[in-house]
This record gives structure tokens, C-alpha cells and sequence, in this order.
């Protein structure tokens, strides 16, 4: 018996963070078509896009920082941009199921870099985990119609 309720707990949790769709504020329609021009970023500073794609956790927001500083709330197909300093290390973190997950990066002043957050299944809720992406796969993602920059400056934690 308890297998089985724990199968059906397990299966019922699947289930949510599979289905459905969170919403987030937008960004103005102009930003994002602007930002998906990929403009060099400004001279001493690199351009940074943080997007989310993952087919799992439709349902889940999550917090995205850069340098401990609250860039936004994901939802899927959403992205951030924002500019940091140039030619040194930056740590960009994402709220995940018990502690923050982190990725640490050199980013190259006038260049652009593309971070994907992506949901993983947790023993709760979902987490959240960061890759560094390629220019291209990173360009390839944001660009689609579907995809919209989110607002930025509200994180829930």
C-alpha cells in the first residue's frame, strides 16, 4: 500500500511539473525585438542572454541573479538580457530546490554570451540548473517568435 501511494504521489508530482505554463511579466515587445538583433554590447562591458527552453517545469518560475544581483523570473520561453562588466568572472545563479545552483564565467568585454536555465526533476519540486550554450544554439533559441524577454528586477527570493 505504501508503494503504491508513493507511486501515485511521484506520479502526480510528474505530472505538475510537466504540465501547464507559468506566466511572468514582459518585457515591452520593442525591448525584445531589439535584444534579438544581438547588439555588441556597449565598449568595456559584455552582453549577457539567460533563456529558458526546457520542455519540463512549464508550470515553475525561477529566480535568476547575476553576481548576487536579481535579474528576473523565468517562465519557459523567456529570456533576459542585460550587460556586466567586461573581461572578468561573473557568477550567475538560479534558486533550485534546496540551495542555489551557481555557474561562474569569464565573459570577454564586446562579446555576447547565452546561459540556458533548464528545470530537472527534485524530490519535491522542480530545481533548476545553468549550461553555458554556444553563440549559435544560443541565437537559435531566443530568436524564435515564441520566445519573449521577460521584465526584469522581480525575484521572489
Amino acid at each position: 500500500m505504501k508503494t503504491k501511494n508513493l507511486f501515485l504521489s511521484a506520479s502526480v508530482l510528474a505530472a505538475l511539473l510537466l504540465s501547464g505554463c507559468a506566466s511572468v511579466p514582459l518585457a515591452p515587445e520593442q525591448e525584445s525585438i531589439n535584444a534579438k538583433t544581438f547588439p555588441a554590447p556597449e565598449q568595456n562591458k559584455a552582453g549577457l542572454y539567460i533563456y529558458r527552453d526546457s520542455f519540463a517545469g512549464k508550470s515553475l518560475k525561477k529566480d535568476v541573479y547575476v553576481d548576487g544581483k536579481c535579474v528576473g523570473e523565468t517562465a519557459d520561453r523567456t529570456f533576459f538580457y542585460t550587460q556586466v562588466t567586461g573581461n572578468q568572472t561573473h557568477k550567475i545563479s538560479t534558486e533550485s530546490e534546496f540551495s542555489p545552483n551557481d555557474l561562474s564565467l569569464f565573459m570577454q568585454a564586446g562579446k555576447n554570451y547565452f546561459i540556458r536555465q533548464y528545470i530537472k526533476m527534485g524530490a519535491f519540486v522542480g530545481g533548476a540548473g545553468l549550461s553555458e550554450s554556444s553563440e549559435t544554439e544560443g541565437k537559435r533559441v531566443v530568436s524564435k517568435p515564441e520566445v519573449k524577454m521577460a521584465q526584469q528586477g522581480h525575484c521572489d527570493n
